[in-house]
């Protein structure tokens, strides 16, 4: 399955269960419909999938109001950088609401948020912000890496969840193919992933960066190490125990996510084993984010301005003391990521 069929499909089946939800955003109705996800959603329930003006901050405060009033809303925003338009509905009243008011009000919503690069989005159009919306109590963050995940995201929090969720998808992810398994449960769609087991190192990895992971464990099988991987999923809840645990056992810890190290996810990583105990490290915390600046609009610099599977390879090398230059392998040299994910030609 592909990460936009799962959420096409899922939107779909849950627009037929429940009457009252809605979607609402920026180009739900448009042909393309968000990369196909909302088309068949429009075709079929045209009357609750809504198409709004450049009016961010006014359509989350309807979207608020809805919810308010016996509605579902899926707030869609194109790119995640124009949900900061929407912040003062967002952390002022979204993430707050049950807390000022007692628990005697819940608002169950999905703010949907589209994250990462593909063709010259430059700087205003490819931000991660997942570590800024982590920050608020009130507010569950989701990234999902995998159709499995994207199903499990909006089914549960549409069925069972009471309160805001925000959920990234990286634009990298919806044309992947993806091999899925038939899902017997919600429950566990807020909780991490442990992709693989592993006794030598321990890689925590943030939505696309989770494949660009899986890709490398081949080149690192190769390399006689054990990794474990886990698929973080939720940035605003995590497991601290796993990880500890996890960490505990490897004594090595390489963090990565798709936006800057500083003040993000691979500071609250590092700083769960730092309180906890940092004498189960046997070397210091790598971490791989995207440079420290804006992202370019040149193609080549954009390349180069995220970590590849060269950076992932070349960290665990030097996490496990090994000599980049008496590796026996093969290492993809850097600007492997375009060879492998689907190469944009326009702006969408």
């Amino acid at each position: 399955m592909k990460y936009d069929q799962a959420i096409s499909e899922t939107l779909f089946k849950l627009m037929g269960e429940n009457n009252n939800l809605i979607l609402i955003g920026q180009g739900v109705t448009d042909f393309k419909g968000i990369w196909g996800t909302t088309i068949d959603c429009y075709k079929n329930f045209p009357e609750r999938v809504i198409e709004t003006p450049l009016a961010e901050d006014s359509v989350a405060g309807i979207s608020i109001g809805a919810s308010l009033n016996g509605l579902y809303p899926i707030n869609s925003h194109i790119r995640a950088d124009f949900s900061l338009l929407i912040f003062n509905q967002l952390i002022n009243l979204a993430s707050k609401y049950r807390y000022m008011y007692g628990g005697l009000f819940s608002l169950p919503m999905i703010f949907r948020l589209v994250i990462g690069r593909s063709w010259g989005q430059g700087a205003q159009h490819s931000q991660s912000i997942q570590s800024i919306l982590s920050h608020f109590p009130g507010l569950t963050v989701l990234m999902p890496s995998s159709p499995t995940s994207i199903i499990k995201a909006y089914s549960y929090s549409v069925k069972k969840y009471k309160n805001p969720v925000i959920i990234l998808e990286h634009r990298l992810l919806y044309d992947l193919d993806f091999d899925t398994k038939p899902i017997n449960t919600f429950e566990d769609a807020f909780e991490p992933i442990l992709v693989e087991r592993g006794d030598d190192i321990t890689i925590v990895a943030t939505s696309v960066m989770v494949v660009e992971a899986k890709r490398c464990l081949k080149y690192i099988k190769k390399m006689n190490i054990s990794a474990e991987l886990i698929d973080l999923n939720c940035i605003s809840h995590i497991n601290e125990e796993l990880i500890f645990e996890s960490v505990k056992k490897t004594g090595r810890l390489l963090i990565i996510d798709t936006s800057w190290v500083k003040f993000g996810v691979s500071a609250e990583i590092s700083r769960i084993i730092s309180a906890r105990n940092p004498s189960i490290l046997k070397k210091p915390i790598i971490s791989l984010g995207t440079n420290n600046s804006p992202c370019p609009t040149s193609k080549i610099l954009e390349d180069a301005f995220y970590p590849d599977v060269n950076d992932i390879l070349s960290s665990v090398i030097e996490l496990c003391d090994l000599n980049k230059n008496e590796v026996s392998i093969n290492i993809p040299e850097k600007y492997s990521t375009r060879d492998f994910f689907k190469k944009f030609k326009g702006p969408f």
